[in-house]
């Protein structure tokens, strides 16, 4: 196993605003399972998005078996060998598994413009059969499950004679049986020479099918270990080792001891997964987890944005039943979106008509006319409180930076009297500045009594600002930490202890 298949040196990649990926390295052996991991947001899907062709480098060198090669798109990648397989599968619902798999490249009868469906039918058959798997080809791919649906892509992938392919999360929406199933397929895979880099954030999983581990980190590479001499502490620890702000955490009051919110038996398909918390007025509570934990989840659940299965909730000791956003505002719940720009924002309209776009009825006369003398005063107090950076209430919020339409958003939700705030990634795509406001301002209204459920996936920021912190694993709670307790450590182990593990949350999920 020491033919190099791919060689990544010196990678670069910077979006606006996002320095992505730091002189990156990587390499990747034929017949091996190389797994990588790292935070959400580390840069393992963006290094692997340039392997495929989907982004392009901003500097750096790649080798395919020992020569320099430029990979400008996916279908140059594909001509070399190297597949990726994305989280989101690429297929198309009303065509067929063998349509699926040759689209663009179906094989024709005399007349050219007349597809060959029976060759096309056979072709596939033997794939299938070569990964000793039960499909019909004729099959359309919406009658599939998703893992019977990655099967597929995992075909079409080799249908390229890949010698290279990338699986980005590949089991986050498998059951345990269909997990051996893929396990089964990748082995076959390495036995026959193919190199397969596996993105994960399950890291009990890499024991059984990894060969080598690269963790990354804030966009940066940090080590390459082989799988059989590593336990899953010294890899939690590559992957959090770090301290992103210099700032000291300011002191945090404690909370008041009145619960505000409780909720109790959440649950929504296999999503989320009897979920019950409590929130303390003057509290910042942090959920803390990896991407697919069902935090977001949690937090539309609440807001009476999404459908639940089930759910019981108190507010200020009351039980309350929220069947829409509406009723959530009417209980005096605001949501901050993470995709504030989408949800949000209005981004057309200026500060002023979005701060109090969501309690307009305050604001009206007996003739339903808006009374702009009081928005104004209202928006000019939200202005200068938070410090919201704008020429003049009436700029338009798409033109003022990301720090300053977060303070918008939340100026909205004090607007609408909200004693229940949710920020859901709320210093997301913001500078490091703007940051250190945002955590002032969160520390400012929770010792004015406001109540805040904070969402992160920063690790640094989830222990800097909550009282308490509430971790996810897969729709399910998997534990609760005080502020005094709580490490980055601790908290990655509670975010990747799955249901089925049966270690105990301080021992390594392997050794």
């Amino acid at each position: 196993m020491t033919d190099v298949l791919v060689l990544m040196e010196g990678i670069e990649k910077s979006f606006p605003g996002v320095h992505a990926l730091s002189q990156c390295q990587f390499e990747l052996r034929a017949g091996e399972v190389h797994a990588l991991v790292g935070e959400n947001g580390a840069g393992k899907s963006t290094l692997m998005k340039i392997l495929a062709g989907v982004y392009s480098k901003d500097a750096g060198r790649i080798f395919y078996r020992g020569r320099e090669v430029d990979i400008p798109n996916p279908r140059a990648a594909q001509l070399l060998g190297i597949s990726m397989i994305h989280q989101e599968l690429n297929l198309m619902p009303h065509l067929t598994v063998a349509q699926n798999i040759f689209i663009g490249r179906e094989p024709r009868q005399r007349i050219p413009f007349v597809l060959d469906d029976k060759r096309i039918n056979e072709q596939t058959r033997a794939l299938l059969d070569r990964l000793h798997l039960k499909l019909d080809p004729r099959t359309k791919v919406a009658d599939l499950t998703v893992a019977k649906q990655q099967m597929v892509e995992i075909a079409k992938a080799l249908s390229f004679n890949s010698e290279v392919l990338i699986m980005d999360e590949p089991t986050a929406a498998l059951t345990e049986a269909e997990i051996a199933e893929l396990f089964r397929i990748i082995r076959q895979l390495r036995e026959n020479g193919v190199g397969i880099v596996y993105i994960s954030h399950r890291l009990d999983e890499l024991k059984q099918i990894s060969d080598r581990v690269t963790v990354m980190r804030d966009g940066r590479y940090i080590d390459t270990v082989e799988t059989a001499q590593t336990t899953a502490d010294q890899i939690i620890k590559m992957m959090v080792g770090r301290t992103i702000y210099e700032v000291m955490p300011e002191l945090r009051d404690e909370p008041y001891s009145e619960t505000v919110l409780r909720v109790s038996n959440l649950n929504r398909g296999r999503t989320l997964k009897n979920v019950s918390f409590e929130l303390k007025r003057g509290e910042i509570l942090g959920f803390a987890g990896l991407m697919g934990a069902g935090r977001t989840e949690v937090a539309r659940a609440i807001f009476g944005a999404d459908p639940v299965d089930s759910m019981d909730m108190w507010v200020m000791g009351r039980k309350v039943q929220i069947s829409s956003p509406a009723d959530a505002v009417a209980h005096g719940i605001g949501y901050l979106s993470e995709d504030r720009k989408r949800y949000g924002l209005t981004l057309s309209m200026d500060v002023e008509d979005n701060v109090v776009l969501g309690s307009m009825k305050r604001f009206l006369n007996a003739l339903g006319i808006i009374k702009r003398s009081d928005t104004r005063v209202t928006v000019e107090e939200y202005v200068k409180s938070l410090a919201i950076r704008t020429p003049s209430i009436h700029q338009q919020v798409k033109n003022l930076s990301g720090g300053n339409q977060q303070k918008v958003v939340i100026a909205k939700w004090l607007t609408a009297n909200t004693d229940i705030l949710i920020f859901d990634e709320p210093t997301r795509g913001i500078d490091v500045g703007a940051k250190s406001e945002i955590y002032k301002l969160l520390n400012e209204l929770a010792r004015n009594g406001k109540s805040i459920i904070m969402i992160s996936s920063e690790l640094p920021e989830i222990l800097r600002m909550s009282h308490r912190i509430i971790v996810m694993c897969e729709g399910r709670i998997t534990g609760e930490l005080t502020a005094a307790e709580a490490t980055q450590e601790k908290i990655m182990r509670l975010a990747t202890q799955r249901e089925d593990t049966t270690t105990s949350p301080t021992e390594p999920v392997y050794a």
